[in-house]
């Protein structure tokens, strides 16, 4: 697939064709190198706040957006249900090659038909809700796919800091809404919304919506773990 950028730079990495770099390109800085191989982290490479998340799943998991399956390999050798949701078909690819047992290609809001006792969304992977608006839907959506007494496991981060010296212009709405693009040999994929959420906001709309919020670890950086469950289980 020619527009999966990002599927074809985890394929390329995978298989040792790393000479052309992964770039990304948001709304608030010039296009940046990723580092590929943070997709590809083992255990032993994961932080302390992916510890205590990986730790705290239960039951059968979603893993959300789960790139190169990383997580999910993780959670299969420790004997977890895990299955693997990616939007990325060359990525899904990708992670059944690599050993991932239970893949499903497709997009988080049109999965439906299966319940979850935890869904885990790493590298701030609650950001595909692009917005506050989105993060509404993404949680209303999540509540049709919980078991009761089900969970939501997720990082994201505060980037206030991002428009603390006056040099990045801040977003007409909240300024946690950015605006990604990835470049790989020189095509671009189709930009997309992405969402940072500070934990004040999070907790407001989270219990409006019907959640119950834990924050359960955070660093100096601002970055933080939560832990959701909704109300009505």
């Amino acid at each position: 697939m020619a527009n999966d950028v990002l599927g074809n730079a985890l394929i390329d990495y995978f298989h040792g064709k790393r000479s052309k770099k992964l770039l990304l390109h948001t709304s608030y800085t010039d296009s940046e190198e990723m580092p590929v191989d943070v997709f590809f982290r083992g255990p032993d490479d994961f932080p302390e706040l992916e510890d205590i998340a990986m730790a705290l799943c239960d039951g059968h998991v979603l893993d959300v957006g789960a790139g190169a399956g990383s997580h999910a390999l993780h959670l299969q050798a420790q004997g977890a249900t895990v299955t693997a949701l990616e939007h990325s078909r060359l990525a899904c690819t990708l992670m059944r090659e690599r050993g991932v047992r239970d893949v499903i290609h497709d997009d988080f809001f049109r999965h439906q038909g299966h319940k979850y006792d935890t869904l885990l969304f790493m590298m701030n992977g609650i950001g595909i809700a692009g917005s506050i608006e989105g993060l509404k839907k993404l949680l209303r959506h999540s509540q049709s796919l919980l078991n009761k007494g089900g969970q939501l496991l997720f990082d994201s981060s505060d980037i206030a800091y991002l428009y603390a010296d006056g040099t990045v212009d801040k977003p007409t709405g909240y300024y946690g809404e950015i605006r990604y693009q990835y470049g790989y040999k020189g095509i671009w994929g189709k930009p997309f919304n992405w969402l940072f959420i500070d934990q004040q906001t999070l907790i407001q709309l989270a219990h409006a919506e019907g959640w119950v919020v834990q924050i359960l670890y955070e660093d100096e950086t601002d970055q933080y773990l939560a832990r959701m469950t909704p109300l009505s289980t």
